[in-house]
């Protein structure tokens, strides 16, 4: 009978082995960074920061249109200082469950658990106020809340310029990225699993997340401008 041939065997690539070493222990020296400067803030400062994230709803004849049904804040610790479905008043067409992770019993008017949509507009407007808020597209969420927030505490890490990509020919039009991508890149941490439903909380907190990993030169850059506009006003 035929000898049968021996599979050669394979040996890991030293140099990808080394990569990757590397490439790890550059993580954990970004992150003992990131925990070094965390440290160093001020827990008043802390205190002042919240983040927000909200999943919505398809409402309207082709469920397009978004109506607000779960909102999450969160605190600078990841403690969750608010996390509620919304009762919505029209009729739903599009529940979008795989991405929003809502489900009809989740909003009914008989669901005690869901708040009413006017008393969470009231709450959430109660707990931003004189907070510096942290999300990705907050503009999406604000049109959702029907509420709006001053612009010089926002802080949106989807236009965050050193988030965004370039688009088009010759660099061209800035464009946010997604919070999944920029997580991953910027903490190694993993969100939004393909084809799992999303959760507000899980997002709100990473946003913080990201946003302090660039708080220091985020701020800094917002004092240059802030000097820059009252020097041309004099």
């Amino acid at each position: 009978p035929p000898t049968k041939k021996r599979r050669k065997k394979t040996f890991p690539n030293i140099n990808e082995l080394l990569a990757e070493a590397e490439a790890a222990k550059q993580i954990q020296l970004e992150k003992d960074k990131r925990d070094a400067y965390e440290t160093s803030v001020p827990e008043e400062v802390k205190a002042s920061y919240v983040a927000l994230d909200c999943e919505m709803v398809g409402v309207g004849a082709d469920g397009k249109q978004s109506a607000l049904a779960r909102v999450s804040i969160t605190a600078w610790n990841d403690e969750i200082i608010l996390d509620t479905f919304v009762q919505v008043p029209d009729r739903v067409t599009d529940f979008r469950t795989h991405v929003s992770g809502v489900r009809a019993k989740d909003i009914k008017f008989t669901n005690h658990n869901a708040m009413e949509l006017h008393a969470c507009r009231k709450k959430v407007g109660e707990i931003l106020k004189n907070k510096i808020l942290v999300g990705h597209s907050l503009k999406n969420d604000f049109a959702a809340l029907m509420l709006d927030h001053p612009k010089s505490q926002i802080r949106d890490t989807a236009r965050y310029k050193p988030f965004m990509r370039a688009s088009g020919r010759n660099g061209g039009k800035l464009r946010p990225r997604k919070l999944r991508d920029l997580v991953k890149e910027n903490l190694d941490l993993i969100i939004q699993k393909e084809g799992a439903e999303h959760t507000s909380v899980e997002d709100a907190q990473a946003t913080l997340k990201l946003y302090k990993c660039v708080r220091e030169k985020w701020e800094k850059e917002l004092e240059k401008e802030s000097a820059s506009k009252h020097k041309g006003y004099k």
